[in-house]
């Protein structure tokens, strides 16, 4: 029996992370993103010539509503981002991280630009691997902490996040300025991601320097929706709609770890299984749904979830090679 093939007129955009010396930055590699030719691993319809990232995430502080499974990884270098940083790299093999500057929103410390600044500089030299820098969610804050950012991080060509439709102009205006790219944020919904990138790029900005955050939820508090908007994203994108063609980054930890299930105490629900297993389950199962809905990018949390999925994206390339 022949195989039904599609064939797409459109290709989704290739973002790249990091600029290596030759290119005026320090990194040791580049992170390529997107290229997609085809909906995920239909290799028999198109190329897909760039497998889905994980991202370590790390903050400038410590966090304080981690779980305590999550919090035995870190525990011992929370009190040093920059350790933390460098535990990943090394002892993880973190390839990409993605730094949240959290210490900067105004009740968690309420950081000044010039500290954030300092400290993503200090970042730089400890670790030579590509990031990607989010604000505090304070949009008011973001606009003064990220544009110092982006000026201390000039030449690394970052991503740098997150962009929204009420909130994009001053962000856009820094990347632009330093040579970084932009992440889109949209709240679950494809108009308003299509009307963001191309408020963007009306700003000068290309959209093959956007990526998109469609914003997602976790296993059982959302996950089918997002993975329905995300569909549908790729499915215009590949009907030949540039305004939408941007690669997705999932922030799967945040959301896996916030779930009760992921985070309840064993003796609450006993039923539920170990706490030691859940929620790495849990991070591990919404990352690789979103894989298969077009996850570019995955700033995940758990070592042990993280290694799980990129044994998942492991088997899923080798059939580009059968």
């Amino acid at each position: 029996m022949e195989l039904m093939l599609e064939k797409w007129s459109g290709v989704v955009s290739i973002v790249n992370i990091g600029a290596p010396r030759e290119e005026g930055g320090t990194r040791s590699r580049v992170i390529q993103v997107g290229g997609q030719a085809t909906l995920p691993f239909l290799f028999a319809e198109g190329a897909l010539p760039h497998r889905p990232v994980i991202a370590f995430e790390i903050w400038d502080i410590p966090p304080t509503e981690w779980p305590q499974e999550l919090n035995k990884n870190y525990s011992d270098v929370f009190n040093d981002p920059l350790s933390w940083a460098e535990k990943c790299v090394k002892e993880y093999k973190a390839q990409l991280l993605c730094v949240r500057l959290q210490g900067s929103h105004p009740d968690f410390g309420n950081r000044m630009p010039e500290q954030e600044a300092k400290f993503l500089s200090q970042l730089l030299k400890k670790v030579d691997v590509p990031l990607i820098v989010l604000g505090c969610g304070d949009d008011t804050k973001d606009n003064l902490i990220l544009p110092a950012c982006c000026e201390a991080a000039r030449g690394e060509r970052c991503l740098v996040g997150s962009a929204a439709q009420d909130n994009y102009k001053t962000l856009t205006a820094a990347v632009l300025a330093d040579g970084h790219n932009i992440i889109a944020e949209s709240p679950i919904d494809i108009n308003i991601a299509k009307q963001l990138n191309i408020l963007i790029s009306d700003m000068g900005l290309p959209l093959e320097r956007i990526v998109i955050n469609p914003t997602i939820g976790a296993l059982g508090y959302g996950l089918e929706y997002a993975y329905s908007i995300m569909e549908r994203a790729r499915l215009a994108a590949l009907a030949g709609d540039k305004t939408v063609a941007s690669p997705f980054i999932c922030l799967v930890g945040q959301e896996s770890w916030r779930a009760k299930e992921a985070k309840a105490a064993q003796a609450e629900f006993p039923s539920w299984g170990l706490e030691s297993e859940r929620g790495i389950i849990w991070e591990a199962i919404t990352a690789t749904a979103l894989i298969q809905a077009g996850a570019d990018i995955l700033v995940m949390r758990h070592p042990k979830a993280i290694e799980k999925v990129n044994k998942y994206i492991e088997e899923l390339m080798k059939s580009s090679v059968t």
